[in-house]
């Protein structure tokens, strides 16, 4: 194979399909029986990749399987498993280290080696290395081994894999080299790094800047709401500064596998240090009180009509991280829930994408029929602002509204509150 992605996840399969597009022989290696099988089946279970995209991959050559012999002979290998937070905050790396484990099984001269895992820098050089020199090889002489960050913004029509600029760092500068011809063949533009923790802390600096901002926004938006202020009015104010500002917006908490787990890798790795990362701690302190903040508004607005949350019917829209996916991943919506439902409210939930839905063990009632279950509703918090929840669609003498994503901002609906 010119190829073998480890890893068919949200990052893996767009990968496979810009690298089939391109002429290469792709094979895609998983631990999944149920992600292979799928594949096989010509079924998709990425929101990016349609069902008819993986059968024509599949014609065209893409070899889904769980044997890591396909490895052998591979021109190429890119890494692109999870890594979720481990018990000290920091990377898992078990699944990073199987798949090193495997690749170093099978590697041969020649091998470009690839992590798109986002980790914390220095573990493409001082943990995937040693692993993968354990044969013999060495990296930067019989191989080359680079780290290149993923960028895959799930549900994102307009900017995918081939058109986000491809960061590339490698152990040596024909390392480098080696990754910026392979990315160059169906990526449009690749960005050269100065080496592999470049390109790792590139990624970190990314998604922390990210995660700082709305932290910023989510403060902003509790005590604006205090002082009677519209906060997204301010918001689209300020955003017209056509220089030195870039607008974030305040919601019910940060969800989805980056922005609430990436800058932990880089405050994990400079605690080694002997430093707290204080910008990134005071971040993820106010996002994580996100979801407390709206289950307190959802209590003050049942208040003031002279009802208790205890027994009251409480309607969730959207209980994905982002609007228009069915990415679940670190969604806001859960810990809502789980509050909410802690109070004692009677909860179910609608959203498009999600066809179940647990808290605490429990299935929740998901609506079939929205129109009806805004009539039954005492009251409706809004969490993720789907295309199908147009400002139109409540209708007349719905039930009191908590809209956290400002989906109905500018609205003259007495009964619709902004977070």
């Amino acid at each position: 194979m010119d190829l073998v992605v480890i890893g068919l996840g949200y990052v893996g399969l767009p990968l496979v399909r810009e690298a089939v597009a391109a002429g290469l022989r792709v094979a895609g290696l998983d631990r999944s029986r149920d992600v292979v099988e799928g594949l096989e089946s010509g079924t998709s279970h990425v929101d990016d990749v349609s069902d008819d995209e993986v059968k024509t991959l599949l014609t065209e050559g893409f070899r889904p399987t769980l044997d890591a012999a396909v490895l052998r002979g591979a021109g190429t290998v890119v890494i692109c498993v999870p890594t979720p937070l481990s018990d000290a905050q920091g990377p898992d790396l078990g699944a990073v280290r199987e798949a090193a484990e495997a690749v170093a099984a099978h590697l041969e001269p020649g091998t470009l080696v690839v992590l798109e895992s986002t980790t914390y820098p220095g573990t493409t050089e001082d943990v995937i290395r040693p692993v993968l020199e354990q044969g013999g090889l060495v990296a930067g002489a019989d191989f080359p081994l680079v780290f290149s960050p993923e960028r895959i913004d799930p549900g994102n029509r307009e900017f995918g894999l081939r058109n986000t600029p491809k960061i590339v760092g490698g152990l040596t500068a024909a390392c480098t080299r080696a990754g910026v011809d392979f990315y160059g063949r169906f990526v449009e533009r690749v960005v050269p790094a100065r080496g592999l923790r470049e390109a790792e802390m590139a990624k970190l600096l990314e998604n922390t800047y990210r995660h700082i901002n709305i932290a910023l926004m989510n403060e902003m938006a509790m005590f604006c709401h205090e002082l009677e202020i519209d906060i997204w009015d301010v918001i689209d104010c300020a955003g017209t500064k056509p220089f030195g500002f870039q607008p974030f917006r305040p919601g019910p908490g940060v969800g989805g596998h980056c922005i609430p787990i990436d800058p932990n890798y880089l405050s994990y790795k400079v605690r080694t240090l002997g430093y707290p990362f204080r910008f990134v701690e005071l971040a993820q302190e106010i996002n994580a009180r996100m979801p407390e903040y709206v289950v307190r508004r959802a209590q003050q607005m049942l208040n003031r009509r002279g009802m208790a949350l205890k027994d009251s019917g409480v309607l969730l829209l959207g209980v994905t991280y982002k609007a228009d996916v069915g990415d679940q991943r670190e969604s806001p919506a859960l810990p809502v829930a789980t509050r909410l439902s802690g109070l004692g409210a009677r909860l179910s939930f609608h959203d498009p994408y999600v066809a179940e839905w647990e808290v605490d063990g429990r299935r929740l009632r998901r609506e079939e029929d929205l129109q009806r279950a805004l009539d039954a509703a005492d009251l409706v918090v809004l969490l993720t602002d789907h295309a199908e929840y147009a400002p139109d669609f409540l209708p007349a003498g719905h039930p009191p509204l908590l809209d956290t994503r400002g989906r109905f901002r500018g609205a003259a609906d007495v009964s619709v509150e902004l977070l």
